[in-house]
């Protein structure tokens, strides 16, 4: 099964600062985000980059304000008569996902909260880096079946030093592993496939990690704009390694960074890439800034 990914800009800088603390040591989201920018993208599409949607609202988030302070970051989930959500849908083994990326698209994590019986997320959690980060909930609230991703920031407070985006590539090494890839992101759809081996030699049994053999989020560079795609193909169905595929659709040409998570001896690993993705007129016609990217299904 394919899910579908509607994108939408948002309009003003990424850094935002925060004025409400919830509990001791603990920085809220910022309170308002800044309004879409309609002209570069059409109302109604999603990048993931703003607070509420569909009526839902990321409430109440809260993390630690400064480095290398333990704390827990927390969170609600609002639905549409302003109460806090409590029945969720499992997607892909888990009820919420939870993605965490600085700024400049480093830093990135992917784990996933428990949520006590009033509705607040909740996950131990210690920052490395002061920088702005950006935090999205993925998840389907039971009442309508609606997939949503919503957003926020949080700024952790410090000296920033942004890191340049690497240079694109095709091999990334990752505890050991190396990944390659193959084919590329573009705007009329296309597909990509990883390759791992480790010391040389294929990795053929790869290990179901979220109801796959591996998940591949994509942000835009220039705004963090969101994609998690999942490969095509079912475990026990399809070969566990050393390939996997994926079909995305980019909603603009520009740089991307993604993030290959896969599950191998008892562990995750994370193998990065920067791709630049270029404008491809699809068979109904060009592509525009605003189109659907799709992400691969069979989950």
């Amino acid at each position: 099964m394919q899910d579908r990914l509607k994108f939408v800009a948002f309009g003003g800088a990424l850094v935002v600062l925060f004025g409400i603390a919830l509990g001791i040591g603990a920085l809220v989201g910022d309170p308002a985000e800044p309004a879409p920018n309609d002209m570069a993208h059409p109302a109604g599409s999603d990048t993931g980059l703003s607070e509420s949607r569909s009526g839902y609202t990321l409430a109440d988030l809260a993390a630690p304000r400064e480095p290398n302070q333990a704390g827990a970051l927390r969170f609600r989930i609002a639905g549409p008569d302003g109460a806090p959500v409590v029945r969720f849908r499992t997607q892909h083994d888990k009820k919420l996902h939870l993605i965490v990326v600085r700024s400049d698209a480093t830093r990135y994590r992917h784990v996933h909260p428990t949520m006590d019986a009033a509705g607040t997320w909740s996950i131990d959690w210690t920052w490395a880096q002061p920088g702005t980060y950006r935090v999205f909930t993925d998840f389907v609230p039971d009442a309508d079946g609606t997939g949503l991703v919503l957003s926020r920031t949080v700024t952790v407070a410090g000296t920033v030093t942004p890191q340049p985006l690497p240079p694109p590539t095709r091999t990334a090494t990752v505890d050991g592993y190396q990944v390659t890839a193959t084919g590329g992101l573009s705007t009329a759809g296309s597909e990509l496939q990883f390759t791992i081996t480790r010391d040389g030699t294929p990795v053929t049994d790869l290990e179901p990690y979220l109801g796959a053999y591996a998940h591949l989020g994509a942000l835009r560079a220039n705004d963090l704009a969101y994609l998690h795609v999942h490969p095509e193909g079912e475990v026990g169905r399809t070969p566990a390694g050393p390939e996997v595929a994926f079909h995305a659709q980019a909603p603009s040409a520009g740089d991307y960074r993604l993030y290959l998570d896969f599950s191998h001896g008892g562990a995750v690993h994370t193998a990065e890439f920067t791709m630049e993705t270029p404008t491809v007129e699809s068979s109904t016609g060009p592509s525009t800034s605003g189109g659907a990217l799709r992400k691969g299904g069979g989950h």
